[in-house]
């Protein structure tokens, strides 16, 4: 299938076709991190509303804040799987692609005909990403899984919070985990097929990428021993590190990780040395034990100064610490300004600014595209005619 147009830049993934079946966040954001060092993504939708992360909200300028996150670069198809003339289009798709990435609902791809098993006998170059939030079997397989439940169920909520209340991560974490990993694994079978000229198929759930993130508090309370409590934004076990408020109310995240950083901060801080050698905070352990009390201490004597003056005092203390920004301030994060990481991107509702991708190469930052933008130009290099294509809208199959 020949691809699109882009700018005199190499990429690593240039020539690599992906056909994703996917909604929400998890395989879109998989897919538009292929699709930024230079794969061609083209997403399959469903007529008419496409996919439901679309609707989410209509915070960024009109359109859903999700879905012009994850979404650029990507070609719109618009498809009805469920109508007879989707089989011929999937058909001509997967034939001429490498890659195929879906997070459709429990079992849907296989009633589609479209699972690893029922495709990669008839094309071994072909590379099989299924992504649920479960798994393909077990007793779980056939639930559904959002991001809260996912963090629900693999503990992460449990030790997220206040002691008083658990509180969800701010972001679609799970989500977030298990795009990562079909992304880097999507590599991995690239790598693999280059030199074996085989494609695979493997599968990401939701659940299983979470539950490898939990590995600290798992082990933490491994063999029954009690888990690390929730502290809100605090360490749970390392102390002090977390939230302190200066004299104008606002807050100062600060790190302290050993007893070298803990003396220092005692001295050239705090400007309470005998702190450092107090009983009561002399190791890591105790001062966590100690955190309300020491919490008293440290607010008192920082209550004199400002944030911005805390954050000179630490920074010339050479301790890690950190401003609590609300998104207004990362807008306009002064560190990003200086390192050029902002670029523009065009949408249907005109141009927004994007964060250049963590990656090696100059990324692919192409437009967000409206619902079904591409069908007509992708079904006629797949080889329908222009009255075949007439047909499919009429009858509704796009």
């Amino acid at each position: 299938m020949p691809r699109r147009s882009l700018p005199d830049v190499t990429r690593p993934l240039d020539g690599i076709t992906v056909v994703s079946l996917e909604q929400a966040v998890a395989a879109p954001l998989c897919t538009r991190h292929l699709a930024d060092i230079g794969a061609r993504v083209i997403k399959i939708e469903r007529p008419g509303t496409g996919d439901f992360a679309r609707g989410y909200d209509e915070r960024a300028r009109g359109l859903a804040s999700h879905f012009v996150w994850i979404n650029r670069s990507k070609e719109s198809l618009t498809l009805d799987m469920k109508h007879p003339r989707a089989t011929a289009v999937m058909e001509r798709l997967v034939a001429k692609c490498d890659v195929l990435v879906e997070n459709l609902a429990p079992g849907a791809a296989a009633r589609l005909g479209l699972s690893g098993g029922a495709l990669r006998p008839r094309y071994p170059r072909l590379i099989v990403c299924e992504m649920s939030g479960y798994g393909l079997d077990g007793p779980y397989c056939n639930k559904k899984a959002y991001d809260l439940l996912i963090q629900a169920e693999a503990g992460l909520l449990s030790v997220t919070g206040t002691a008083e209340q658990p509180a969800k991560a701010g972001i679609s974490i799970a989500d977030i985990a298990a795009g990562m990993y079909a992304y880097s694994n999507i590599l991995a079978a690239l790598i693999q097929r280059g030199q074996t000229g085989q494609g695979c198929q493997f599968e990401v759930a939701m659940l299983d990428a979470l539950c490898e993130w939990m590995g600290y508090p798992l082990y933490y309370s491994l063999d029954g021993a009690s888990p690390p409590p929730r502290t809100g934004a605090s360490h749970a076990t390392i102390f002090p590190y977390g939230p302190f408020r200066a004299r104008d109310g606002k807050v100062v995240m600060l790190g302290i990780q050993n007893e070298r950083e803990w003396s220092t901060f005692c001295r050239k801080v705090l400007a309470r040395p005998e702190l450092a050698i107090d009983d009561r905070f002399r190791t890591v352990s105790r001062r966590a034990e100690n955190r309300a009390l020491l919490t008293a201490l440290v607010e008192e004597s920082l209550a004199p100064f400002t944030a911005g003056e805390v954050i000179t005092r630490l920074d010339e203390a050479q301790i890690a610490n950190a401003r609590m920004n609300e998104m207004a301030e990362v807008w306009a994060h002064p560190q990003l300004e200086a390192r050029g990481r902002w670029r523009e991107v065009a949408t249907p509702s005109g141009p927004m600014p994007a964060l250049l991708p963590p990656a090696l190469c100059e990324p692919r930052m192409d437009p967000v595209p409206a619902l079904g933008q591409h069908t007509e130009a992708i079904l006629g290099e797949l080889g329908f005619s222009a009255s075949e294509i007439t047909a499919m809208r009429q009858e509704g199959a796009i």
